[in-house]
C-alpha cells in the first residue's frame, strides 16, 4: 500500500504531462504531494522526515518552476533531494559517527553494527548514483527524455530495495527451532 502510496505523485505527474504540459503537470505533481502527505499522516498519525523534505522540495521547486516558468526547477529537485540525502548520511557517518538508518530502522531490525555500516555506505552510493543521473538527463536530455526517466527511471529504486532486502534477509539472527 505505501509502495503505491509512493508511485502516486509521480505516475500523475506522468500521465499529466503526456496530456498536457510541463506546467500542468508540475501543479498536479504539488497537488497530489500535498495529498500522499496527508494520507501518510492519516495512516501513521506522524510524517516521516523524507516525506517532509519532500513536500518542501516538491512546493519549493514547483512554485518556482510555476512562478518563473522555468522547468529547470523541478527537473534538478530529484538531485537536490539525492544529494541532501547523501550528505546527512555522509555527516552522520564520518562526522557524527552515527549510523542515520540503524537510528531510524533499528527498532524494526536487528541487525550487526558491520552490515549496519554498509547499509548505510551502499545508501550514499546510491545517492550519490542518483543524484547524478539525475543531474545527467535533466542537464543533457529534454524534458520529454527527462520525464520518460522519472517514471521508466524507478527502476534504479526498485531494484536498489530488492537488493538490499535480500543483503538483509541474509543477515537476520537466525529464530531459534522450539
Amino acid at each position: 500500500m505505501k509502495f503505491l502510496l509512493d508511485l502516486f505523485p509521480i505516475l500523475l505527474f506522468f500521465v499529466t504531462y503526456k496530456l498536457s504540459d510541463i506546467y500542468t503537470a508540475t501543479g498536479v505533481l504539488m497537488a497530489a504531494t500535498v495529498l500522499q502527505t496527508i494520507a501518510m499522516y492519516a495512516m501513521e498519525r506522524k510524517l516521516a522526515t523524507m516525506q517532509k523534505i519532500t513536500l518542501v522540495l516538491v512546493m519549493g521547486f514547483g512554485a518556482l518552476t510555476l512562478g518563473l516558468h522555468d522547468e529547470r526547477f523541478i527537473k534538478w529537485k530529484p538531485t537536490l533531494l539525492y544529494a541532501i540525502l547523501t550528505i546527512t548520511l555522509l555527516v552522520g557517518h564520518w562526522i557524527l559517527k552515527k549510523n542515520f538508518l540503524k537510528s531510524l530502522l533499528g527498532s524494526q531490525l536487528t541487525l550487526p553494527d558491520s552490515v549496519w555500516q554498509r547499509l548505510n555506505v551502499s545508501w550514499m552510493v546510491y545517492c550519490v548514483f542518483m543524484a547524478s543521473i539525475n543531474a545527467y538527463v535533466a542537464t543533457y536530455f529534454s524534458t520529454d527524455e527527462w520525464v520518460n526517466f522519472k517514471l521508466w527511471g524507478y527502476v534504479f529504486p526498485l531494484v536498489f530495495i530488492l537488493a538490499q532486502g535480500v543483503y538483509i534477509a541474509k543477515n537476520l539472527p537466525k529464530e531459534e527451532p522450539q
